[in-house]
């Protein structure tokens, strides 16, 4: 009995004493450092370096970018997204039930793409469609399309909208998007329209003035 009692009493010591000796282990992860750029993409940035860019923004509530007003009457878009840039230089849109949710934007170019002989209708130099996989500089339209509505809210410098496929920053050099279903990134500003990623110039179709492709 007195051997049993004895063998008990060692466990139990033992026990205690790799309790009390085992290190604590923590799930928390070291935290890391930020690869942001502290400037915007210059031209030729890689895809990786603009993404990055874009999310260091502050994100910003989708929820207000519902809606578009023209002449003071305000449009409910539904699942679409409108907005604007501070200064007003570019304009942009969703137009879910013609385009799939492909961004539109109105851009007031310096330097817009002349039109083509193959245009036929309104050139407009500053309208881009930026679908992911395309980039399109320059078209001719008979109507506003989703522009029409009027203008989004002002998306504030230093901060992203997400929607969809998309993220965009406002900055004062220009609109930063990025679409990651395709990795592919623009930058729309009056200098000009700016493609990253896959987006590589190729001869547009007829009635377009520019567009980038990957």
């Amino acid at each position: 009995m007195r051997v049993t009692v004895l063998v008990a009493a060692l466990l139990v010591a033992g026990c205690s004493h790799g309790v009390t000796e085992r290190p604590q282990q923590t799930s928390t992860p070291a935290p890391s450092v930020s690869n942001a750029p502290l400037a915007a993409p210059a031209a030729g940035a890689p895809i990786d370096q603009v993404i990055a860019w874009i999310e260091a923004a502050s994100p910003t509530d989708a929820a207000r970018y519902h809606r578009a007003t023209r002449e003071g009457v305000t449009t409910d878009l539904g699942d679409d997204i409108a907005f604007r840039t501070p200064t007003g230089t570019a304009k942009c849109m969703t137009d879910t039930k013609h385009t799939g949710g492909a961004l539109a934007c109105l851009v007031d170019l310096a330097n817009p793409p002349p039109p083509p002989a193959t245009a036929y209708g309104e050139w407009q130099g500053g309208w881009v469609d930026f679908d992911g996989t395309s980039l399109q500089v320059g078209s001719a339209h008979g109507d506003p399309g989703p522009f029409s509505n009027g203008d989004g809210p002002q998306l504030p410098y230093g901060q992203s909208l997400s929607f969809g496929d998309y993220r965009c920053r406002a900055d004062e050099v220009g609109l930063y998007c990025v679409n990651y279903a395709h990795r592919s990134a623009a930058r729309f500003a009056a200098a000009g329209i700016e493609a990253f990623g896959c987006l590589k110039p190729v001869p547009p179709p007829e009635g377009v003035g520019e567009k980038f492709s990957c």
